[in-house]
């Protein structure tokens, strides 16, 4: 099963390799790895699409959650949430041509973004289903160049307030990187 695994990680050299080579480990075959910067500038926002089954996800998860650069990991399955993707697409279309691409594009809601002799850049984003729709229809007229960025995912705002309305009733902990330096006892 498809599984869109979002992880909140401190920014620092070295998360994505140790990230990437817990799901190695296990003989995962990641189908999209983006990381991205977020709204705060010590955080990384790592977004991880694998097809595995429900088990050896939560388990996956779990260990991710306990490798110390990450502060918060998410399993979107079975929530409501957006997940987009974007994609450039150099197809071949001279001038004869070139009409039949535009409006395959409109239908897309897509944009052309460069125009050539004899080729146009077209710029798409959406879900992984719709890019691999635009891509067959544009198939007949020659694909040159392609290029994705892979599947980035956030919780819609209904999910959200739930998600928040649960922690707080849970009484779980959660780590703070803001959260101050204390002093260690010695053991008793």
């Amino acid at each position: 099963m498809r599984h869109v695994i979002s992880a909140l990680v401190m920014n620092e050299p070295g998360v994505l390799a140790n990230v990437a080579g817990m799901f190695a480990a296990r003989g995962f075959n990641i189908d999209s790895l983006v990381v991205g910067r977020t709204e705060t500038p010590d955080l990384s926002r790592m977004t991880v699409v694998v097809d595995a089954d429900d088990n050896t996800i939560e388990q996956v998860r779990k260990q991710l959650a306990k490798l110390v650069p990450v502060v918060k990991v998410r399993d979107f399955q079975g929530t409501a949430y957006i997940e987009r993707d974007l994609a450039l697409i150099t197809v071949g279309a001279g001038p004869d041509k070139r009409g039949e691409v535009i409006d395959i594009v409109a239908l897309f809601r897509a944009r052309i973004v460069d125009v050539g002799k004899s080729s146009v850049i077209v710029e798409m984003t959406g879900t992984e289903e719709k890019i691999e729709a635009l891509i067959e229809l544009l198939e007949p007229y020659g694909i040159r160049e392609l290029a994705r960025t892979g599947v980035i995912g956030m919780a819609r705002g209904t999910q959200t307030a739930r998600d928040e309305a649960a922690e707080k009733s849970s009484g779980k902990r959660t780590r703070s990187i803001n959260a101050p330096a204390t002093v260690a006892l010695p053991p008793s």
